[in-house]
């Protein structure tokens, strides 16, 4: 059984963090790789590949970070809790092909 999609309607951040990042985002649902669990909806800033997931930009927000992020479905350790130094910000690092991507339109 697939768990169901998260959906809700969402309002875009824009902060100096967007406008360093090129200036446009998108929503992406991320699940975990190993058993398709849905996990959250990210806004992701810019071009490139998702290295790491800013807390703030987790949808829902989580309300305290734990040290891993781990998928609720299967156990799965996905990623690491760190600061990323550059910005001063928490963030989950991910580890490489632990999570699936897929962007979707906000309502």
């Amino acid at each position: 059984m697939k768990p169901k999609s998260v959906k809700k309607a969402v309002v875009f951040k824009k902060d100096a963090f967007l406008r360093a990042r090129g200036g446009y985002s998108r929503l992406l649902e991320l699940s975990c790789e190993h058993c398709k669990g849905v996990l959250c909806l990210y806004q992701k800033d810019g071009p490139g590949i998702l290295k790491r997931l800013y807390t703030d930009r987790m949808i829902p927000e989580p309300t305290r970070t734990a040290k891993q992020l781990v998928c609720e479905h299967c156990e799965r350790v996905l990623g690491a809790l760190i600061t990323y130094k550059k910005e001063d910000r928490p963030a989950y690092r991910l580890f490489v092909g632990a999570v699936a991507k897929k962007i979707v339109k906000s309502q």
